[in-house]
């Protein structure tokens, strides 16, 4: 980066210069001083004969002070550097007592940064950035995991008290958010009337430059017009801004990759309940969609469709870790938001909850569109797409003709395989992750036994991870597993196949809170894909395989029994469970 780049990446409107070629010199604005703290002490007497006290750019704005003091050199940083940008800081403080000050040692032939904030280094920082950028490394905000958990639960126990139905919950509490985090102003004085306007305001102005913004617009606002909402008392009303703003906000700092996940933890915690009643809804858990992104690499590189996206959960977490690769190279993150994350939501109630979950992530909206991802075979090809996550609908309605249909029922007969193959087909390249019922894997279905066939002509299993038979508790019912296939390669039986037995994910059921982290989630994690990555063999955990579409995708079918782990309470479980089926299907009487 040129001088002249620095300049207008910080903000030359910014730029403080008494002396020519843009430099700031000292000198100009301090009597005789005396500096301590950069292992020696410095007065000047003739402080126009110290070309050490004129700093290369000064920028400066309200009670921020950027200092930049730049080099042209093959080599490393040396101490006398250091030392030289140390004694700009000191002069500065002389300067601007009460100033913040960020120090800046920058190469500008290898790019090297080093930054400082009040004589503290800031490690993280890999970039030069703009003056807001610094601005917002002020915030007071620090992640607190347990803080958030707990005034999660709080919260909902608050809207429960307000009779705020449980369906709107979700997009209520993620827009308040959203209009908190972007300065709503309110007081006691208003009504419930004044307050919803100037939420629906702010909400409108951060979907301003978006090509469906009278649709999303239109989703949020709808919302606010429930009749639970509008005849919320304004006390109330002003109690619940008081509740977030002071239990939540302060807890998650949205510029680290932890607070993106305390976002995606409070969000997902109010759409567990949103499919309570409809048992086909299946959100994904957020420790299921950190682990399926990395076993795609996720990086600051991909290009990640959600072609069934629902909430945008996969999406948030896919953005998550790309930011966080990215670091603080904000043009990266800037073009990660707005050029690499893309979803396709047909159902309009799940539409606008993917629309409030991306505000609340502060951008990523503008590449989730509300349509059926079999009319967007173009746009898709167009997105140069080299990531899919996704989560199909395992009793898709409404589905192309040449779909396989369930007699009478009409919904789709492949389980969400259909879907899968299209997606797959359209890329034709990368890597796919997916979520589908153990039906799929097994295969004994003519239907999924004919896609399974079909999909292995053209793309690669490469591992199947047997997932937790309660993974969407309190949501949807249903057996499954993830599927990873590399795309346009042709399956090879000759190459083995990962799979993993993967159910014990360290979650336990709780009432009314869903399956909560009983283990701690990343530990469980690394083990997983530890034995992945390295295609790793474990008894009662993994197996590797040759296979064909013929055969079963599961773990189940191949896998020892490491008998060392049973207990009798393993024993005690397996004759409940087999008594629990019996009944179901009324073989013996209850």
């Amino acid at each position: 980066m040129k001088r002249n780049e620095i300049i207008n990446k910080i903000g030359s409107q910014f730029l403080v210069s008494n002396i020519e070629n843009d430099e700031f010199s000292y000198a100009q604005v301090l009597d005789n001083v005396i500096i301590d703290g950069c292992n020696n002490r410095y007065k000047s007497d003739k402080w126009d004969q110290r070309k050490s006290f004129k700093l290369d750019l000064r920028f400066e704005n309200n009670n921020i002070s950027i200092l930049i003091e730049t080099k042209k050199t093959k080599s490393k940083f040396k101490e006398a550097d250091k030392n030289q940008i140390k004694i700009y800081t000191a002069l500065e403080r002389e300067y601007r007592k009460n100033n913040i000050i960020f120090s800046i040692l920058y190469n500008i032939e290898t790019e090297d940064i080093i930054v400082w904030k009040n004589n503290i280094q800031l490690e993280d920082e890999i970039t030069i950035n703009s003056f807001e950028y610094y601005k917002k490394l002020l915030d007071n905000k620090k992640n607190d995991k347990q803080n958030v958990v707990q005034s999660t639960n709080d919260l909902n126990s608050l809207l429960l008290s307000l009779s705020i139905p449980e369906k709107l919950r979700s997009q209520f509490v993620g827009s308040l958010l959203v209009v908190l985090n972007n300065g709503l102003e309110y007081d006691y004085n208003l009504k419930t009337k004044e307050i919803i306007e100037r939420i629906r305001e702010i909400l409108e102005s951060k979907i301003e430059n978006d090509d469906n913004k009278k649709l999303k617009t239109g989703l949020l606002i709808k919302i606010l017009n429930e009749q639970q909402i509008r005849e919320l008392k304004s006390n109330d009303f002003i109690n619940l801004l008081n509740f977030i703003n002071d239990n939540l906000i302060p807890y998650i700092d949205s510029k680290t990759s932890q607070g993106d996940d305390l976002l995606n933890l409070f969000f997902t915690t109010f759409n567990k309940y949103v499919g309570k009643a409809d048992k086909n809804q299946a959100f994904t858990p957020t420790h299921i969609t950190d682990f399926m992104c990395d076993i795609v690499n996720v990086n600051e590189k991909s290009r990640v469709l959600d072609p069934t996206c629902g909430s945008g959960s996969f999406l948030v977490q896919a953005m998550s870790k790309m930011l966080h690769k990215a670091g603080n190279n904000e043009e990266l993150r800037k073009s990660i938001k707005k050029n690499q994350i893309f979803g396709i939501e047909k159902e309009e109630k799940a539409f606008g909850l993917a629309t409030t979950n991306m505000l609340i992530h502060e951008d990523g909206k503008t590449n989730v569109i509300n349509a059926s991802c079999f009319d967007q075979k173009e746009w898709i090809k167009n997105n140069d797409i080299n990531i899919v996550l996704m989560n199909p609908p395992f009793n898709g309605q409404n589905m192309p003709k040449d779909c396989p249909k369930v007699a009478k029922k009409s919904t789709d007969a492949t389980k969400g395989f259909y879907f899968v193959k299209f997606v797959a087909d359209v890329i034709n390249k990368g890597l796919l992750a997916t979520i589908l019922p153990l039906q799929c894997a097994i295969g004994t279905d003519s239907e999924i036994a004919k896609y399974k066939k079909e999909m292995l002509k053209n793309h690669t299993l490469k591992a199947v991870f047997s997932m937790n038979d309660e993974i969407f508790h309190p949501g949807a019912s249903v057996n499954v597993c993830i599927m990873l296939f590399q795309l346009g390669v042709p399956h090879n039986s000759e190459r083995p196949t990962f799979f993993g037995y993967y159910k014990d994910d360290g979650f336990i059921k709780k009432k009314n809170r869903g399956r909560i982290e009983k283990r701690d989630w990343n530990e469980t994690k690394k083990e997983w894909l530890s034995l992945f990555n390295h295609l790793e063999e474990k008894a009662g955990y993994s197996v590797i395989k040759n296979v064909t579409a013929n055969d079963e995708w599961l773990a189940e079918a191949y896998m020892e029994t490491d008998y060392s782990v049973l207990t009798e309470q393993h024993f005690i479980q397996t004759i409940r469970d087999y008594i629990a089926f019996k009944v179901k299907n009324g073989e013996i009487d209850e």
